[in-house]
């Protein structure tokens, strides 16, 4: 989502500033300096001078630095209960596949607020899914925002670690895959890939953020061995956090680039610019 808006507010002739916290910077043995988030590095890779990043826990002193700069538009990645922050458009999404974590709270499920939270809400999109009346029955309960729907679409499997080089879709089925991950949702990369057409032999998931060694890859291939595996494939996301422990692997490496769709994209553009409109703060000059 924060790569669309950021593509969008490009096509509307801005340049968005993505503020995002960071989590879990990797620090490079050899320089001693931090390495660049790999959901940071992914938006920079993807999006290129069309969009600035604030990489920090601070959001607000990385807002204001890049504010400096001629930043006018902010994206706040991940920062629905960053109350500390100002925003104009509040936009949640909703996994139709888990869209309330049981109906428990942190640490007994995943739901970081109680659902009335949803009250704060400008826009709420249900991901995964084109239809789910019986979500949207529930979220009307907390919510009188406007509802939209997304889903993924797969972009390309390329090979690493240039990836430069596509699997063609002809031969998607024709080979068997260890599918590994190490992000939060990593049931719903296994159920994409094979929504996709991709034939996935075994699996294997790493804690959110996992920065891979040899050892992992030398156990991932043993297991793809196992599994009967010809090749591995992990999440876009991933690869950042490959570093060079693929380039020692005997089996190829393949990862998913991956958009998000919103059919009514239009209609939800003109929504959160009402929100804009409607929550505009006010700031001093």
């Amino acid at each position: 989502m924060v790569l669309w808006l950021a593509e969008r507010l490009a096509t509307e002739g801005h340049r968005a500033a993505i503020l995002t916290r960071g989590y879990r910077a990797k620090t490079d043995a050899g320089a001693g300096a931090k390495m660049m988030p790999d959901e940071a590095a992914m938006l920079q890779q993807r999006l290129g001078d069309r969009a600035q990043l604030g990489v920090g826990k601070d959001r607000y002193s990385s807002g204001r630095a890049l504010e400096q700069q001629g930043a006018r538009w902010f994206i706040l990645d991940d920062g629905f209960q960053h109350l500390a922050l100002a925003r104009d458009a509040n936009v949640v999404l909703v996994d139709a596949m888990d869209p309330f974590g049981g109906g428990r709270m942190l640490p007994a499920g995943s739901l970081r607020e109680p659902r009335a939270a949803l009250g704060r809400a400008d826009i709420v999109v249900i991901t995964r899914a084109d239809h789910a009346p019986a979500v949207e029955a529930i979220l009307r309960r907390f919510t009188q925002a406007p509802i939209f729907y997304a889903h993924t679409e797969l972009e390309s499997i390329s090979r690493l670690p240039q990836m430069t080089e596509e699997l063609p879709a002809a031969d998607r089925e024709k080979v068997q895959f260890l599918a590994f991950c190490g992000i939060g949702n990593p049931a719903a990369f296994f159920y994409d890939l094979r929504r996709w057409g991709v034939q996935v032999a075994g699996e294997r998931t790493f804690r959110d953020h996992h920065h891979y060694t040899p050892s992992d890859m030398r156990k991932l291939e043993r297991r793809a061995a196992t599994a009967g595996a010809g090749a591995m494939i992990c999440t876009e996301k991933d690869v950042f956090n490959l570093g060079g422990a693929a380039e020692k692997t005997l089996l190829p490496v393949y990862a998913c680039r991956i958009r998000l769709v919103l059919p009514q994209a239009d209609a939800f553009w003109s929504a959160v610019l009402t929100a804009v409109q409607r929550n505009k703060v006010a700031v001093a000059p």
